[in-house]
C-alpha cells in the first residue's frame, strides 16, 4: 500500500513538473514573439504630444533622428540644435522627433501639454514631439526597448544614459548610428553622419 502511494506521489510530481515546463516555455515563446514582431522603427506606432496615434511608417523615405528629450535638463538647450539641424535639413527628408522622459532625477515633470508649450515658447521647436513615455527600467516604452536591445539593435544597443541620447534611422528603418547626450548636434561628426544618410 505504502508503495503504491508513493508510486502515485512520484508520478503526481512528474505530471507537475511537465506543465510547469510547458506553461514557462509558452510563456517564453510569446515574450519572445512580442519582442521580435517589430523588425524596425517604423513598425511602431507612437502617440504625437497632442495625443494622436502616429505610425512611424508614415515617415518611411525619411532620415530619421530619434532623441529622448527633457525640459529641465542641463542639456535642455540642444533643442536649439535640434531645431537648427530641423529647419536646415528637413526639405531634403530629415525628421527630428523629441520624446519627452522623465527618467533622469525628475528634470522632465510636466504633462504633454506644458512639455509642447515649453519647447514651442522657448526653443520654436517644429519639428514632431510625442507624448511623454519612458526609456529605461520596467516601464520602458516598447521602442525603446527596440532601440537598446541586444537582439534588435545589437550594433548600437545599450541603455539610455541620460537626457538627448540621439539615434540616427536611415530611409528604410534601420538604425544606422547612435550618439551619447554630450554629442551637440551642430558638432563636425554628427552633422556629417546627418549629411551622409541624407545622401543616400
Amino acid at each position: 500500500m505504502k508503495r503504491n502511494i508513493t508510486l502515485l506521489a512520484i508520478a503526481i510530481l512528474a505530471i507537475t513538473s511537465v506543465a510547469l515546463a510547458l506553461t514557462r516555455s509558452n510563456s517564453s515563446a510569446e515574450t519572445a514573439g512580442e519582442t521580435m514582431a517589430e523588425k524596425s522603427v517604423l513598425d511602431f506606432t507612437m502617440k504625437s504630444i497632442d495625443g494622436k496615434p502616429v505610425k512611424l511608417d508614415s515617415y518611411r523615405g525619411n532620415v530619421l533622428l530619434l532623441v529622448n528629450v527633457a525640459s529641465k535638463c542641463g542639456f535642455t538647450p540642444q533643442y536649439e540644435g535640434l531645431q537648427s539641424l530641423y529647419t536646415k535639413y528637413k526639405d531634403q527628408g530629415l525628421v527630428v522627433m523629441g520624446f519627452p522622459a522623465n527618467n533622469f532625477f525628475g528634470q522632465e515633470p510636466g504633462t504633454d501639454e506644458e512639455i509642447l508649450s515649453f519647447c514651442t515658447n522657448k526653443y520654436n521647436v517644429t519639428f514632431p514631439m510625442f507624448s511623454k513615455i519612458s526609456v529605461k527600467g520596467k516601464d520602458m516604452h516598447p521602442l525603446y526597448k527596440f532601440l537598446t536591445g541586444k537582439e534588435t539593435d545589437p550594433e548600437f544597443s545599450g541603455g539610455i544614459s541620460w537626457n538627448f541620447n540621439k539615434f540616427l534611422v536611415d530611409r528604410n528603418g534601420k538604425i544606422i548610428a547612435r550618439f551619447g547626450t554630450r554629442e551637440k548636434p551642430d558638432s563636425e561628426k554628427f552633422v556629417a553622419a546627418i549629411e551622409k544618410a541624407l545622401k543616400q
